[in-house]
């Protein structure tokens, strides 16, 4: 930069970020962390989510160790993993007491009631309450965003702008208090309406 060049540095591991290829030579690398896995486990792009069905105390044990697996492939492969960005939540209707004590590489994983996943606010209740009222609040600020924006303008242009950027916001709940929630934000409304 200004004619002035950094000194060359080796890199051992990892990606250079904001690159093309970048995205995919990760993908490559973090490829083979499913092995010798005994639970599910998914990726997208660098998130993780390892899970399993918990019935007894064995299933538990089963998360641990793929848990510890985890933390052993990423200290083989020079991989750091925030312990602290990590959360564990358990998808149920009954009433649990027992706390889940997983841990990934030494640290205590905390247990959450909800995690948000790629977009999703997702409950252990299995309510989209939180869901609902986060579309609802993201699609008022995108209205106001809108009609900031767009004071004038023609009809077509207004219509498109509220249909991708506000509707946008919003998805299909099927219970009637989120429907009506959404309704009565006078923000968007079911699809079926359309």
């Amino acid at each position: 930069m200004g004619g002035q060049l950094s000194a060359e540095v080796t890199v051992m591991s990892g990606v250079l970020q904001g690159s093309l290829l970048g995205p995919l030579l990760f993908l490559a690398y973090v490829n083979d962390i499913w092995r010798n896995m005994e639970s599910t486990i998914r990726l997208f792009a660098d998130d993780c989510v390892i899970y399993r069905k918990i019935v007894n105390n064995a299933d538990m044990e089963k998360l641990q160790k793929d848990l510890d697996r985890l933390g052993e492939w990423a200290v083989e492969n020079a991989m750091k993993i925030n312990p602290s960005k990590s959360k564990v939540i358990r998808f149920t209707r009954a009433r649990v007491k027992d706390p889940l004590n997983c841990s990934l590489m030494g640290t205590l994983i905390p247990e959450a009631s909800s995690c948000k996943y790629l977009g999703i606010i997702l409950r252990s209740d299995l309510s989209w309450a939180d869901q609902v009222n986060y579309a609802v609040k993201t699609a008022w600020k995108a209205l106001h965003f809108t009609m900031r924006i767009i004071k004038m303008g023609n009809s077509n242009t207004k219509s498109l702008a509220y249909m991708s950027l506000v509707r946008a916001a919003c998805w299909d709940p099927y219970r009637e208090g989120q429907i009506s929630e959404l309704k009565g934000s006078k923000v968007c409304w079911k699809s079926s309406e359309v």
